[in-house]
Formats: C-alpha cells, structure tokens, sequence
C-alpha cells in the first residue's frame, strides 16, 4: 500500500510545490508551523483542489489535474482527526463514534483499543482534552478507511496530556494495518510513530526517507532541528537485575544498562537517545558514574554557526547522534573515521523512551526507577 503524492498550489505569497511517495506504514509530515503540512493533508483529503498535480493511494487515482481527475472527500475512503477533534458536542462519545460513515470496526474493538468504553455515555463537554482527542481517533478508525490521515492530534495539549494520550497513538499505529498519514512539529511523536519521514519546508520537500536514517543522519539536523535531536535504536531486552532495578538491552554494537523496565526477556523495544545526553571520548573513560560505555567511531562531524557540533557515531550497525561543542571536538581531534567512546548515563533515558515492538501494555518502565540512580 502507497500513497505517491505531487502537489503545485499557490495560496496567497505561498507556495507548495511537494513530490513524496509514503510507502506501507505510518509516514510523518513534519515541519515548523506554516511550511504546509496541513494543505499536503487536506489536499489528499480531498478538502481542496490542487492547482496541478496528483495524488494516488494503492493505484486509484484520487486526483489528476491533468485528467480532470477529483474523486470527493466523501468517496475517497480517508478516516481524518484534526487538531481541534471536532467532536459533536450534543452527542455521547458512544454516537460520536457511530457518526463515523461506512463505519465496518466494531465499536467494542475500537474503545477497547483507545481506552474509550468507561466513557461511550459522556458527553464531549465532560471529557479532558486528551480523552476528546482519543475519540477524535476513534471515530477516524471506525469509518470505513483506507487510510488514516491524523492531523497534528495532540497539538493542542500540554505535556502531561501528550503523555496520557501517546501510547494509545502508539497502539493505533501499530495494530492497524492502514497507512497512516501523521502530520506533527515534535520529533519525539515522530521518533516513536513513524516508520517514514518527509521533512517540509517552505511548501516543500527538504528531506524524505526512513526516520531512523534521517535522525541519524548530521547534514539533515538544520531541517529537523539540531537541539531537538534524537536517534532511534532497536535492541531487545536482554537481562533484569532485581538488586538494582536495572534492566539490560542488547544493540548491534553493544549493552546499555538503563532503569528497570517491565517487559519480558527478549521483548523487542526502541530506544530514543537525545544527542545532547550523549558525551564522547578520545580514550576509554574510569572513574565514571555513567554505567554505559560503548566503542564507536565517527562517521560524520557537523559544525553549526553557535559554538556546538553534531557527530555521528557507528556503533554496531547503528548511527548516534552526539552534541558537543567545536571546542571538544577540536581538542578531541575528532573526524570521520576516528576511534571514540560514546557514554550515556543510565537514567538519560526517560521512560517514555523505551517503546515496545507492537502489542504490549502497561508501562515501560517500572515506577520504582526514579532519577538519580
């Protein structure tokens, strides 16, 4: 399943000028506010028509400007959440979810799965924002979809409620076997979401691949966000250590040990490592309080125009991404190609940065493994 997207439309001064194709999966549409994220989705939505273009999903032309193609929003088979949810404040959250048309998923399934069934008889009025945004979801999932198209779903709400609603997102993603259109500005939902990544900017394409190899990647920071950066590392769970509620992951080049996290031996999960909490060695470091020390080696060094310096580092088959300032790294002597030791402390990881391989709930990581061990 794909959706090949090329789009020429000018708004006003603006102009998108896109071209992607979002291979099977979740594909991320990210980019700071106004770089068009919003009118890519909208337009495949069949909310407007493009100037010029097309857009096809599995093979059917939904619009062709060429051949008058313009299938409408009604018969292209898109489940769409916006940012505001959009809820009909005069129903239940059970007959919200009925609204959705063509809807062929059993309610049960559908409020099992976000969490919904201690809630179908209230009313929008009496639910917290993240709840309105998981029947927002809900509804999209319940409508007779060929794809699911997700707005920026959590824009609207604070941190704490970001956290309640991210692994109900998580789920959705990984359990459905549509492609899911997931348009954000925060790289850690896409980190943890999203299998594909198209950076936009300015109406347009700066950056597109694998996430995991875009958030590696040094020369693709200045679109992404060079302080915002984060790699994505696979690993399964290798060993638990009851006498320090400490808990062992095994990568291609290496072990981490990071606070105990409630998942069975062997269970697949995917670690998010923010550059800054990395710190690089010329020579292997003692004395240290950092439990996690592993042999890498450069395989690229950007310099920014302020006083910090971005670094890849192969470790294994992997690439992390380090942040350190051009002091470091000229009195370090680093390049591509130089011998280094990357060191992590234990509790860099934040729990909400271990994300298990589909299925699976309850938390990540055990509550008794507070900061500071």
């Amino acid at each position: 399943m794909t959706l090949e997207v090329t789009l020429c439309h000018r708004v006003g001064a603006f102009e998108l000028d896109i071209a992607f194709t979002a291979p099977a999966g979740v594909t991320a549409l990210f980019g700071r506010s106004g770089a068009g994220k919003s009118s890519v989705v909208n337009a495949v939505a069949g909310l407007f028509r493009p100037k010029a273009g097309r857009i096809v999903l599995n093979g059917r032309p939904l619009f062709d400007a060429e051949a008058g193609i313009f299938v409408p929003p009604h018969r292209r088979r898109m489940g769409y959440a916006f940012q505001d949810g959009r809820l009909f404040p005069h129903l239940s959250v059970r007959q919200n979810l009925c609204f959705a048309p063509g809807g062929k998923r059993p309610l049960d399934e559908v409020a099992t799965l976000l969490g919904l069934t201690p809630l179908l008889d209230r009313r929008p009025r009496d639910l917290s924002g993240g709840e309105k945004s998981r029947v927002a979801m809900g509804r999209a999932l319940m409508c007779d979809a060929e794809m699911l198209l997700l707005d920026e779903p959590m824009a609207a709400l604070d941190t704490a409620r970001k956290a309640e609603i991210l692994p109900y997102l998580d789920r959705i993603c990984q359990t459905s076997d549509l492609p899911v259109l997931y348009v954000s500005h925060a790289l850690p939902e896409v980190a943890q979401l999203a299998r594909t990544l198209i950076v936009l900017r300015d109406g347009r394409v700066s950056h597109a691949g694998p996430v995991a190899d875009l958030l590696s990647d040094p020369e693709a920071l200045p679109a992404i966000g060079g302080r915002a950066a984060v790699s994505v590392l696979r690993g399964h769970i290798a060993a638990h250590f009851a006498a320090d509620d400490l808990t062992e992951v095994a990568l291609s080049g290496g072990r981490l040990l990071l606070p105990r996290i409630a998942l069975p031996i062997g269970r697949t999960v995917t670690l998010r490592i923010a550059a800054r909490e990395v710190i690089v060695a010329s020579t292997r470091p003692e004395g240290l309080s950092a439990l996690n020390v592993l042999p890498a080696t450069v395989t690229a060094v950007r310099e920014g125009s302020g006083p910090g310096a971005t670094l890849g580092l192969a470790i294994g088959r992997d690439v992390v991404l380090a942040r350190i300032t051009r002091r470091s790294l000229r009195a370090l002597a680093l390049s591509p190609g130089s011998a280094c030791y990357a060191i992590l402390k234990s509790t860099s990881i934040a729990p909400d940065d271990v994300i298990p391989e589909t299925g699976g709930d309850g938390p990540t990581m055990d509550p008794r493994s507070a900061p500071g061990r």
